[in-house]
């Protein structure tokens, strides 16, 4: 525990020292090219930062606020884009905190979305409650449950989790920035199609993030080609992929281990299936306007998700102990918790 103290205090001072070289170099640099040229070496350091790092969760961490969502914002920033414009920040502190927090910063049009469910929402104490709850019964009967079920748990924490973070970051947001961010996912357990899952209900900063650094551009690219008018399907399937990719980046991170592509697979499925869904749901429009009522297209939206996870998503995880080792450092800090409270 206290090398990794050592490790997380150098990547953590890594990571402010690159932030202040962004802030006072790179921005009086004009967007652009040369810009981003100039955050390139940044982009690559965030790459390698999580490897410095030992246990299961501040790598994950580090290689999703870091790698992921500060590197896709720096390219905004070369760009002069949000939620890094220059007229964004006012400070240095208030520029590296738009940078490392992973809260919403467009908004969509389409959130909430409007085909929500007057169902049951859980709030945050709920969530982790829940996810305490979870980690306990899942290390307690890992080895007697059977394997639908461990990975069907697994999917519930992995939303929990994301979740949980999400509103201690929009929590740190609002106390920072003196804004209050949008909720990053929209109940995706109520999700009625593919479509509503990715585009407004799961992991709406990310969702965000892929749709003003991948889809726009390339949509704009296609638009001005041979491909003018059919330019959203190669743009979408584009955003999959490099989910995927960076997917895959996360799990090398975690797991040291060579990547399988299996993930990247995943989600260029979800991608092809997606359209598939977006043109049958346009026919079906198109010839009478029949439609499954969301009580039916709910489970099977949810159902296929799950199954198509347990199939591609989770197995790379599996197979390299990294579950375990995660539900072992949830336990660990429970019973430290536990412990806190006792005292």
């Amino acid at each position: 525990m206290e090398s990794e103290i050592k490790n997380l205090i150098k990547v953590n001072l890594s990571i402010l020292a690159s932030l202040i070289y962004c802030y006072l170099i790179s921005s009086k640099i004009p967007k652009g090219r040369f810009r981003l040229v100039s955050l390139l070496p940044i982009i690559i350091l965030f790459t390698q930062l999580p490897f410095l790092l030992l246990y299961i969760f501040p790598k994950a961490i580090t290689s999703s606020f870091i790698s992921w969502f500060a590197s896709f914002k720096l390219v905004l920033f070369a760009f002069d884009q949000p939620p890094l414009s220059s007229s964004n920040y006012k400070s240095l502190f208030h520029f590296i905190s738009l940078v490392l927090l992973p809260i919403k910063f467009h908004k969509n049009k389409n959130y909430p979305s409007p085909q929500k469910p007057k169902l049951f929402t859980l709030v945050f104490p709920a969530k982790v409650l829940f996810f305490a709850l979870l980690v306990t019964v899942l290390d307690d009967n890992k080895y007697r449950a059977h394997q639908s079920l461990l990975l069907l748990i697994f999917c519930i924490m992995a939303y929990l989790l994301i979740d949980i973070f999400s509103g201690v970051s929009n929590a740190l947001a609002y106390a920072i920035l003196h804004v209050e961010p949008e909720s990053t996912s929209d109940n995706p357990y109520l999700s009625t199609s593919l479509q509503d899952f990715w585009g407004r209900r799961w992991n709406l900063m990310v969702s965000d993030l892929l749709r003003y650094t991948v889809y726009r551009p390339l949509k704009s690219r296609f638009a001005t080609t041979a491909l003018v008018g059919r330019a959203t399907l190669p743009a979408s399937l584009a955003v999959f992929l490099v989910s995927g990719l960076m997917h895959e980046l996360l799990f090398y991170h975690i797991t040291c281990a060579s990547p399988t592509w299996e993930v990247t697979c995943f989600f260029l499925l979800q991608g092809l299936c997606m359209a598939v869904e977006m043109r049958v749901k346009r026919w079906l429009k198109m010839n009478g306007g029949w439609q499954l009522h969301w009580a039916v297209s709910g489970p099977l939206t949810v159902g296929f998700l799950v199954v198509t996870a347990r199939w591609l998503f989770f197995p790379p995880l599996i197979r390299t102990g990294a579950i375990d080792a995660a539900i072992g450092e949830c336990k660990m800090v429970i019973s430290y918790l536990k412990r806190m409270i006792k005292l």
